[in-house]
């Protein structure tokens, strides 16, 4: 016979609710630098303990020690003793407090953070994985590109090695280069020449040479140059085809994103770096973008993700998550992108699968067959090895309520 709690946790009712819990200590652990550990730490993660036993994991990054002392001076007071099933509840409060404050920067990295824990505590306390709460399986598998962070070959000289490796080991066709920020830095971003150009389109049409249309070839750009040096950009790199141009000109430039969506033919992608719905609601309404990227650790977190992927999916647009992060963001990125319906691509970086997660997780994801699949276990499922939390030069502090 099934027992009340047997059914309660199994998969045929996901939205059972969590017994009722309150929030106990807040807690959080960053490295001072990426050398300082054997897995390239750059992240802050925040673990909000709850009195049920369990604790969920959040993550932001790349400022750390202002992102650990704002979770700790003001973050903590608002969160301690709360019920933290009580997620939309509290995002709104730690939003409007930060709102007061100017919101930005920090505050919306720490509240993508916290934001993050709590699903993350949410799916422990119901035996269930993220995607669960969130609407179930639209996409059992996901789809992956390969982002070239460095690691055995440098994508300006042999772009061919990297994606070859990842074709054959993983299945992934689709590979993300960013060949002319070296001319940026060069040019102080002011402008573009024919000489710059060509060095940027070397690595480019390499891979178009050796793979043909059997791959995507993603362009990022970082934000790097002005409007009329990434339309001369842009126009150079038609006959080539890529994917998406990613990020050309800086975040908030909505009416010269539309001037730049109208002189090319190639797509745009846009919002990496923007936060909350209300800077994605001004790109959706300027008709430039063909994707829609975020970043859940800065974005707001899952549940702000979750919210500017329905606006996106009203306008039938797909979104495709940035995910060059911490292995959390990797973890929950997964389960969002599970459960949207309106998913084109998920980022994905061959460094972390192969050389830095194995040494700090017990069960690195890793792509087959070109994608990635959510775990089965509750909460968002990254198992963090016992000694990372007491790695010798990590910087922990904790506030119990």
């Amino acid at each position: 016979m099934t027992t009340r709690r047997q059914f309660l946790f199994s998969s045929t009712a996901p939205w059972a609710a969590a017994p009722p819990t309150k929030i106990t200590r807040i807690e959080t652990i960053y490295w001072p630098n990426r050398d300082a550990a054997p897995f390239w730490p750059h992240w802050t993660w925040v673990r909000i303990h709850a009195d049920n036993g369990l604790s969920g994991v959040g993550e932001t990054y790349p400022r750390n020690e202002a992102e650990a002392a704002l979770i700790h001076s003001t973050a903590a007071q608002m969160l301690l003793k709360q019920d933290p099933r009580n997620i939309d509840r509290i995002w709104t409060d730690l939003y409007n407090a930060f709102d007061y404050q100017i919101a930005g920067g920090t505050e919306m990295r720490v509240l993508s953070a916290i934001d993050l824990a709590l699903w993350d505590l949410l799916g422990k306390s119901m035996g269930q994985p993220v995607y669960r709460l969130i609407g179930g399986k639209s996409n059992p598998r996901v789809r992956l590109y390969n982002t070239c962070f460095p690691h055995k070959y440098d994508f300006h000289k042999e772009p061919e090695k990297i994606m070859r490796e990842v074709m054959d080991g993983y299945g992934i066709r689709a590979i993300k280069v960013w060949p002319f920020d070296p001319a940026a830095r060069r040019n102080q971003h002011q402008f573009v020449t024919v000489a710059d150009i060509e060095e940027g389109l070397f690595p480019i049409r390499r891979l178009r040479d050796t793979f043909g249309n059997d791959i995507e070839i993603l362009v990022e750009f970082h934000s790097n140059w002005n409007l009329t040096s990434a339309i001369r950009i842009a126009r150079a790199l038609e006959p080539l085809k890529p994917m998406w141009l990613e990020d050309m000109l800086l975040p908030g430039n909505f009416a010269q994103y539309r001037q730049l969506a109208e002189a090319t033919s190639l797509p745009l992608t846009i919002g990496e770096r923007m936060a909350g719905r209300y800077q994605f609601q001004q790109l959706l309404d300027s008709r430039a973008a063909k994707y829609v990227m975020f970043d859940l650790c800065w974005c707001g977190g899952l549940s702000e993700a979750r919210r500017i992927a329905a606006m996106a999916d009203a306008q039938q647009l797909p979104v495709a998550p940035h995910t060059a992060g911490g292995p959390l963001l990797f973890y929950a990125s997964t389960h969002l992108t599970t459960a949207l319906p309106n998913v084109w691509i998920q980022e994905s970086c061959q460094r972390f699968y192969e050389g830095d997660w194995p040494k700090m997780l017990a069960n690195p994801l890793v792509p087959k067959d070109g994608c990635i699949t959510a775990p089965e276990l509750p909460g968002f499922g990254m198992e963090i090895k016992p000694e990372v939390w007491e790695h010798p030069k990590a910087v922990r502090r904790s506030t119990p309520a």
